[in-house]
């Protein structure tokens, strides 16, 4: 794939500049090669794509629900056929291993087939009326055109998450990738699907920095929807503007998931899932675990189990198919969480693992020692850095895991299942997976948090109901008699 041709915005179906003076360099995180230069969109620009999905949707909308889900199979086609490519780039533009950008690939497959039946599921229904000769039609549609914010660490999963269902539902998309992932969670994603027969003009990408736009992106008078995934501060904000707007904002935020093992628990395999739940990406995912709970009486073993597997991760050079753990996005993110290490580690955490940090590569932390008021226990750790903590009791973890302000996933092992689940109950957050790891999504499940998590959900028919608005025909097949003539 020509990384030079998707260097450009998508706006009104054309690959061009934008009309900006700056110009943002895309640099590999590993070893800071710049990877390509976009220039930037203004406030004009992002009119101009805006505006272009308002036109494009109006005829999308009429169009066969068959004829949408074309699209969207032969664009999941179309990523299972270019998967080396894109792989590809997800290690130089993300810092993602072969490992992450596969499982990210089959992530962005799954929701394109899901995608490809939501056309088929825009149902509508006839309501009794109390008012003789009266039918009630309810009909389902688009709410007309979404804005879309990308992050950059699943940005094509997480672009086309919340693209792809907008687009099937019948709305046109502008989206905006994050300026760190401009090509695969941008430009990247336009091109699969224009690829794939999607009308031009309908999805547009705007590849910008917020001090070129300022609010322009949500104020835009065109959106009566936003679907942002990023920071819990900034999502905060983008729903304070969408308010205002009286625009929807679908809000996939931050996590400080729980992962709790029982004293019943098969340790094996409850290291190897908590590895799992906090490495996989240099736990640059919202649902990584955060802080793992543990019963007192089995925390010895697991602790030895646990570090002498971490301790043993490969990290590196994501390029290196034997790497587990690559780079941070950037060095900003680096200092940022070594700064929360060193303060926790003075504070009076002890580091059962810290090796060398090396560029933006940060080997492993496992910290114990902590409790969960200590502020490192308070915040959302996006990298590789784990807390272990002890409960004596059930009632305890419970405690434990919703002293947060977070509310995303969370995990909990142990043999007897039944147990589990009344556990996972108990737990104010969005997911729970018992016997599994923090980290999972599935198309047709409804994805989402509580607290400072989020609001709304992805997933199935929560889709649909978040990107689709409801309106009541009413028809009287007769001559309704007034109180007053």
């Amino acid at each position: 794939m020509n990384t030079a041709a998707l260097t450009k915005q998508y706006i009104a179906g054309k690959w061009r500049d934008g009309s900006g003076e700056k110009e943002l360099h895309d640099q590999n995180p590993f070893n800071g090669r710049n990877i390509g230069s976009f220039t930037l969109a203004t406030r004009d620009d992002i009119d101009e794509a805006y505006r272009a999905a308002q036109t494009a949707q109006r005829a999308w909308e009429q169009v066969n629900a068959y004829g949408k889900r074309t699209v969207f199979e032969t664009a999941a086609r179309t990523v299972g056929e270019r998967a080396e490519e894109i792989t590809a780039l997800i290690i130089e533009e993300v810092g993602g291993t072969a490992l992450k950008a596969a499982f990210e690939i089959g992530l962005v497959i799954d929701i394109l087939k899901e995608a490809a039946t939501l056309p088929l599921r825009m149902q509508g229904s006839i309501l009794p009326s109390p008012v003789p000769d009266t039918e009630n039609f309810v009909y389902r549609k688009p709410v007309g055109v979404v804005g879309v914010i990308s992050p950059f660490n699943f940005p094509f999963f997480l672009g086309m998450k919340c693209v792809a269902p907008a687009l099937a539902t019948g709305n046109g998309v502008v989206l905006k990738p994050h300026e760190e992932t401009p090509i695969v969670g941008g430009t990247l994603i336009a091109k699969i699907l224009q690829d794939a027969g999607l009308p031009s003009g309908l999805l547009n990408v705007t590849v910008t920095e917020i001090p070129a736009i300022g609010d322009y992106f949500l104020e835009h008078p065109v959106p009566r929807a936003f679907a942002f995934t990023g920071s819990t501060a900034v999502g905060r904000h983008v729903g304070e503007v969408a308010a205002r707007h009286f625009k929807k904002a679908i809000l996939e935020l931050g996590g400080n998931s729980a992962f709790i093992v029982c004293e019943d628990a098969d340790l094996d395999y409850a290291v190897d899932s908590a590895v799992f739940s906090r490495f996989t990406h240099q736990g640059q995912i919202c649902m990584s675990a955060n802080r793992i709970l543990v019963h007192s009486s089995v925390a010895a073993e697991f602790k030895e189990k646990f570090t002498a597997k971490v301790a043993a991760l490969t990290t590196g050079d994501p390029a290196d198919p034997a790497t587990i753990v690559g780079p941070l996005i950037n060095h900003r993110e680096v200092v940022s969480l070594e700064e929360r290490v060193d303060a926790a580690v003075a504070a009076g955490a002890r580091a059962l693992v810290r090796g060398k940090t090396e560029g933006n590569v940060v080997a492993p932390v496992v910290l114990d020692n902590v409790s969960v008021t200590d502020e490192i226990a308070r915040v959302e750790l996006f990298g590789p850095v784990v807390l272990v903590l002890e409960f004596d009791s059930e009632d305890e973890a419970v405690e434990m895991a919703n002293d947060t302000d977070f509310g995303l996933s969370g995990a909990i092992h142990t043999r007897d299942l039944t147990r589990g689940v009344r556990i996972a109950r108990r737990i104010d957050t969005g997911m729970m997976h018992v016997n599994d790891s923090t980290i999972a999504d599935e198309p047709i499940v409804p994805f989402g948090g509580e607290k400072q998590s989020g609001l709304g959900r992805l997933g199935g028919q929560s889709t649909i109901d978040e990107l689709t608005t409801q309106q009541w025909i009413s028809v009287n097949h007769g001559r309704r008699i007034y109180p007053y003539q």
